[in-house]
């Protein structure tokens, strides 16, 4: 689940002051490079019906199946038969923070990402340059090890285990993990009790491979792509969470976009909750569909042995998980990785609220964290 940002961006966010767990977040998570898709084949097909206030609504996405709601909402026309007359183009992207800078460039008007680079983004911007509107996708972030050299938890005190970068969701995830242990680590260098390796998704099942690492902690499909190297699942990261469930993909809107469109929102939103629900009614449909959005847009497919066990670890939803996000920047603070940011506002569930509702659906709620 790896496409990293470009190395001079990364190091020149890597040195940024403000909010080094959340910079690149998830953009270590995506198979394919970015991509602008042009007219989505729904709309290439489609046969008119009423436009809303905006000609066209832009979106971007991640190649990757923790991004299933786009990948399928496009791949079924789900999303473009909500929008009616208006156009959807829909541009993919291999790195958390191209997108958001296409989101500040006027690029994008809604893209689906990670909660970290969608935090970062809102706080630099002193909140003025996004919300996260709707939740997409939850789970799918796993602990898999070599099980010639770790057998149980206990044993991985003194092992070299791989995140995909200093400060990013997982990584930040593992170092509270590892201080529940009781256990010291250095979160700027990663060493101490446990040495944890940064390593880019991409690279890593051949460190794995190779042995220069004796596991990792990391998204699907690499968690998948681990195992079928021959690592062993040591924890799912869902088991430490309530319910099961933690935020890791989201919806985000322009501001301005949301402003001045909030009918266009409303219909992708509708789109996605529709999707969301055709995702958990036909799940082995949907999985053949995202598959082949994957192929279509990267260029490659999943095998079947890294594909099944990364969908079933995933589940979409329409939920943003808000409390979850909110206790993965605590981890980040408790770490040392993250000033405490204000994220006051960084959630509108207006009109997910309104489609969910209209849906016969429960509202969602945003943590104390929603818009005033």
């Amino acid at each position: 689940m790896s496409a990293a940002a470009h190395p001079a961006r990364r190091r020149a966010l890597a040195a940024a002051a403000a909010l080094p767990l959340l910079i690149g977040a998830l953009g270590a998570c995506g198979y394919g490079s970015e991509k602008d898709s042009g007219k989505t084949d729904a709309a290439k097909a489609r046969t008119g019906g009423r436009k809303l206030s905006a000609d066209t609504v832009r979106i971007g996405y991640f190649p990757n199946i923790t991004h299933a709601t786009p990948l399928v909402g496009v791949q079924e026309g789900l999303l473009q038969k909500e929008l009616g007359g208006t156009e959807l183009r829909a541009t993919t992207f291999n790195a958390g923070p191209s997108e958001i800078e296409a989101l500040n460039a006027g690029s994008i008007d809604i893209g689906w990402i990670g909660p970290s680079p969608a935090v970062n983004g809102y706080v630099k911007s002193k909140g003025k340059s996004l919300r996260i509107v709707s939740g997409s996708a939850s789970g799918g972030v796993k602990l898999v090890v070599d099980p010639k050299k770790i057998t149980s938890l206990d044993d991985v005190k003194g092992k070299r285990i791989a995140t995909p970068q200093k400060g990013n969701t997982q990584d930040v995830a593992f170092l509270n993990w590892i201080a529940g242990k009781g256990w010291k680590v250095d979160p700027q260098s990663g060493k101490g009790d446990v040495s944890v390796v940064r390593t880019d998704n991409k690279v890593t099942p051949d460190a794995f491979k190779s042995g220069s690492v004796d596991g990792a902690w990391v998204p699907e499909p690499t968690a998948s792509k681990l195992v079928s190297e021959g690592g062993t699942v040591l924890l799912d990261e869902s088991t430490l969470w309530p319910d099961k469930k933690f935020v890791i993909t989201n919806v985000i809107v322009s501001q301005k976009f949301l402003d001045a469109h909030p009918d266009v929102v409303e219909a992708v939103l509708r789109g996605s909750v529709r999707t969301n629900a055709w995702i958990a009614g036909n799940p082995d449909r949907a999985k053949a569909s995202a598959n082949a959005a994957l192929k279509k847009l990267s260029g490659k497919e999943l095998p079947a042995e890294v594909l099944d066990p990364a969908w079933s670890s995933l589940t979409t939803t329409d939920d943003p998980l808000a409390t979850t996000l909110r206790a993965q920047a605590d981890h980040a603070v408790a770490a040392g990785l993250l000033e405490r940011p204000d994220l006051s506002g960084i959630y509108d569930l207006t009109l997910l609220n309104k489609v969910l509702k209209a849906e016969g659906k429960p509202a969602v709620d945003a943590a104390k964290l929603g818009r005033q």
